[in-house]
């Protein structure tokens, strides 16, 4: 059993946010009907790679979920989402706000269906505030909350993150809020709506720079990899590529000098982290002549010995190969019907509940039966659903 064990959660999320969030509770065990249109979620079209014959994009973020695909404009397919929703303990929606209440599922609607439904509505700018209806999309999250303007080299034009981060944190404080909200229903017996907003969960993740900003009134500076209170803490080059290295107290200070140039400890421009931080141009400049003529594995080999946190800055295919991450079953085989694919793993390690990953990422309306029929259509209502093209399915999804 997973710690979610009984808790039915209606998806109707597309693209990242609110599919990763979902993605999560499906890992601790919740049953996730994803709810699709009938085109299907606009990611099973974001490709080529495909992987088993669907867009790689999409299998990121829909494992362990069934699929079912309604016409909702039609009055059958609001009906079979009255019916889901009646049924189940989460719903969790990411459309722009008013969306849901053209197709008459606003929070008073769907609230009055279920009391005890736990209703999260995921959007850019959340549902309230002057910029409420304007579209959210990861860059534009970035950019707006700040976090974009921190990034990247000082010289450089604003660099986003390699993946969209904006989204998967936002869809990490969707899952938290879903969880304590579910907490909450144990005692009082009731549910709640969770509006969340792209903008809010990554405002927040500004942390230390936006305190600092608030404490000294002077924006942040762009620093690479750098760390703006810690030096040295940033990426280095080597020989044949680049090595993090993070200093964090004079004990370590003292060991990294030691296993590469000891004559560090003598320079007074260096002497303490606020030294050090004050003339971080100079000691950068210092340990890159150090490294420059050194291989990242040998560096990595000396300052790990000498008990220094540091990494090779790797790419996928060497993180997909790190023991580390074949020893935590990180990467996993599943078999469908279209073949053997490999996914990543749950990072859920509970000691009697586990994540788990249990089926892949469905074909679209891959269980309308069997959700229909669960939700007390007898099969000959189903068949007719599918005449009046109210449910659909596809067999496969695209090819190569």
């Amino acid at each position: 059993m997973g710690a979610l064990d009984g808790i039915k959660v209606l998806d109707m999320t597309q693209a990242m946010s609110g599919p990763f969030a979902t993605m999560l509770l499906g890992d601790l065990g919740a049953e996730i009907i994803k709810v699709e249109p009938p085109e299907g979620d606009q990611t099973r079209s974001w490709a080529p790679p495909y992987m088993g014959g669907i867009s790689s994009y999409f299998m990121s973020t829909n494992r362990n979920k069934e699929s079912i695909s309604i016409d909702l404009k039609k009055p059958e397919g609001k009906e079979i989402l009255r019916r889901l929703i009646k049924t189940s303990d989460v719903l969790v929606e990411n459309f722009r706000p008013g969306v849901m209440e053209k197709l008459g599922f606003s929070r008073q609607d769907v609230m009055e269906i279920n009391g005890k439904l736990i209703y999260c509505s995921i959007s850019g700018f959340g549902q309230t505030g002057p910029m409420k209806d304007l579209p959210g999309y990861d860059l534009v999250i970035l950019a707006m909350s700040g976090l974009l303007g921190i990034t990247g080299n000082p010289d450089s034009s604003p660099v986003k993150f390699g993946v969209p981060i904006a989204d998967i944190t936002t869809a990490l404080f969707a899952a938290i809020s879903i969880l304590a909200a579910l907490y909450s229903r144990k005692e009082t017996g009731k549910g709640q709506y969770i509006d969340l907003s792209m903008l809010d969960s990554n405002f927040l993740v500004l942390t230390h720079q936006l305190t600092a900003y608030l404490s000294t009134g002077k924006n942040p500076e762009k620093l690479g990899s750098a760390h703006s209170s810690i030096a040295p803490y940033q990426a280095f080059r080597t020989e044949d590529g680049y090595i993090v290295i993070t200093v964090g107290t004079e004990k370590l200070w003292e060991k990294f000098c030691n296993a590469l140039d000891p004559s560090l400890l003598g320079m007074p421009e260096f002497r303490t982290n606020v030294d050090r931080v004050g003339h971080r141009a100079m000691l950068e400049s210092k340990i890159n002549e150090l490294l420059k003529s050194r291989t990242t594995f040998g560096i990595y080999k000396i300052l790990s010995e000498a008990g220094i946190p540091c990494a090779p800055v790797n790419n996928v295919s060497d993180a997909v190969n790190n023991d580390q991450i074949k020893f935590r079953e990180m990467i996993l085989n599943m078999h469908t019907d279209n073949g053997d694919i490999t996914l990543p793993g749950t990072p859920f390690k509970l000691s009697d509940t586990p994540g788990t990953i249990r089926s892949p990422p469905p074909l679209l309306g891959n269980k309308n039966e069997k959700i229909l029929t669960g939700a007390g259509y007898t099969p000959d209502e189903v068949h007719k659903l599918y005449i009046k093209h109210v449910i659909f399915k596809r067999e496969s999804d695209l090819k190569e």
